[in-house]
């Protein structure tokens, strides 16, 4: 049985005065946008709520699922001569939502989003927080996006906060 996962103990997670300081950047698809905001929402209220003070906070839209690696890797400091520039965002937070549907675009999407994060993650700079829901129907995403299974959107944005601060 699948249970709501949004519950966590807030007990685990730093302090407002560590994440005042602390900057995140949440990539939000446009695609299946029903889904997608409430998503960003929840992980933008729950930074906030913890104490990352909104002037901190980045939301950037991109068209669908397959972009956000683009736009997160874009935001990922890169190599620059024998060293790392330095970070920008503590952690960034992809956002999208693929549904099945009745052709395998479904699992090239899925295929492509999760290979792309796992690869700007393996750089070991900024941890990008896969916040990507892949359903086999519109019910199980709304269920997902603030309904009787929670918010992948706050989970997303307190598995940031935990992974910012290793």
């Amino acid at each position: 049985m699948t249970t709501n996962l949004s519950q966590y103990d807030a007990n685990t997670l730093p302090s407002a005065d560590v994440l005042k300081r602390q900057r995140y950047a949440i990539i939000v698809a446009d695609w299946n946008s029903d889904i997608t905001y409430p998503l960003a929402q929840g992980a933008i209220d729950t930074l906030l709520k913890y104490g990352v003070q909104e002037k901190n906070i980045l939301v950037q839209h991109v068209p669908g699922t397959v972009e956000l690696t683009y736009a997160a890797g874009r935001l990922v400091p890169q190599l620059e001569g024998s060293a790392f520039v330095s970070r920008c965002y503590d952690a960034i937070i992809v956002i999208g939502c693929v549904i099945q549907g009745e052709t395998p675009h479904f699992d090239y999407v899925c295929q492509s989003v999760t290979q792309g994060v796992s690869i700007l993650n393996a750089k070991g700079v900024t941890p990008v927080i896969f916040s990507v829901l892949t359903t086999l129907n519109k019910q199980q995403a709304l269920d997902r996006a603030g309904g009787k299974l929670g918010n992948k959107g706050v989970e997303g944005a307190v598995t940031a906060i935990k992974m910012a601060n290793l």
